[in-house]
């Protein structure tokens, strides 16, 4: 299996190199064998040459069979023009392999419940996935930018743009997703305010004819925030668009515990795939091995699942992470009185380990 392996930014390449790890240790001793090739992505890629996204990387990206990526951007790219920027790198990428639909699963960790900030009788039991379009919306529409109007007054422009087929492609995948959990599917939008949702849920419905097998719903995305903090069990998939994905995506997150739990899949049509840590670049952490590389290990086991096809290898990384929490060991972002607080490289470690143990024991 050809792997691309885009560190990219701030805690990106310290989180990205604990998956490869976990990685290594699965295909230690006949297990599942990969070649991996490492390429500049984000600021990284701008420094050494120019662009974020260097056409050597993206001709790696092209190459392979899915891609382990890290974060892209820190606070000096912020300043430069937005094609220049590091996150502009991960945005062309999923631009041009198509990678438009982003699933972000949100499990809650039986292990994990007393480091939430919501009460455990709340998110016990939360298992649901966010289903983001992630190649069209605010994101990508078009006009956009700073200008100036007459009077000398500077105004910002964003265009928020979705085709039928856009909208009927990831609504599909959701629908397909929801068929394979527990049959229920919520499409969120704002259809009381904006045409672009009125036509996504008109959409939406449509393709709905063709699974009469799944429960659809739909709900306005303010009510469908407050409706994720309050029942979030009531949710199986959710799907819905670029900009309110990214949002209730990283709220969702704190079911968990900390964003740094939080694995993602990016696909296309034909099933090749990035996967990514929902957390970004943090730069205030970078360089301190505080990061929790969690997110960037469990993301490595969707890409064996997904891209891969290896649902007993992926199955047993993730084992291995809840055997490392059950262990009482934790980053400090999901610290709890009476644990073992580890930094990133080692609860790389202990994850690696871990893999190595229940190997043995399968064997």
């Amino acid at each position: 299996m050809k792997i691309a392996v885009l560190p990219g930014d701030g805690i990106g390449p310290e989180v990205t190199a604990q998956a490869v790890k976990a990685l290594r240790a699965l295909s230690a001793n006949s297990g599942p064998q990969f070649e991996m090739a490492e390429a500049l992505i984000g600021d990284a890629a701008f420094d050494s040459a120019g662009d974020p996204l260097p056409e050597a990387t993206l001709d790696i990206a092209r190459q392979a069979d899915a891609i382990l990526f890290g974060a892209a951007g820190t606070y000096a790219s912020d300043l430069r023009p937005a094609e220049s920027r590091g996150g502009h790198g991960l945005l062309r990428l999923r631009k041009a392999l198509d990678l438009f639909a982003n699933f972000r699963p949100v499990f809650a960790f039986p292990e994990l419940l007393g480091a939430s900030t919501l009460r455990r009788e709340v998110i016990e039991g939360v298992d649901l996935v966010v289903l983001r379009e992630l190649t069209g919306d605010i994101y990508f529409g078009t006009p956009r930018g700073i200008s100036r109007e007459a009077g000398g007054q500077r105004i910002g422009i964003n265009t928020m743009r979705y085709t039928e087929q856009e909208v009927a492609r990831v609504a599909r995948a959701g629908f397909e997703a929801a068929r394979k959990r527990r049959g229920k599917l919520c499409s969120v939008d704002k259809a009381n305010v904006l045409e672009t949702s009125v036509l996504w849920r008109e959409v939406v419905t449509e393709v709905a004819r063709d699974f009469p097998d799944v429960e659809l719903r739909h709900e306005y995305v303010d009510a469908a925030a407050m409706h994720l903090i309050r029942r979030p069990r009531d949710f199986d998939v959710i799907v819905t668009g670029n900009i309110f994905g990214d949002i209730l995506s990283d709220a969702a997150a704190m079911l968990t515990g900390s964003i740094g739990m939080l694995p993602s899949a990016s696909l296309n049509a034909e099933g090749r795939g990035l996967y990514e840590p929902v957390h970004g670049s943090a730069p205030d952490i970078t360089g301190k091995d505080l990061a929790n590389p969690l997110a960037s290990i469990l993301s490595a086991a969707m890409l064996l699942r997904h891209s891969g096809g290896q649902e007993a290898a992926a199955a047993l990384v993730e084992r291995a992470v809840r055997q490392v929490l059950a262990a009482g060991c934790r980053t400090g972002d999901i610290m709890e009185p009476g644990a073992t607080l580890l930094g990133t490289e080692a609860m790389g470690d202990a994850v690696a380990a871990a893999i190595t143990s229940l190997k043995g024991q399968a064997a």
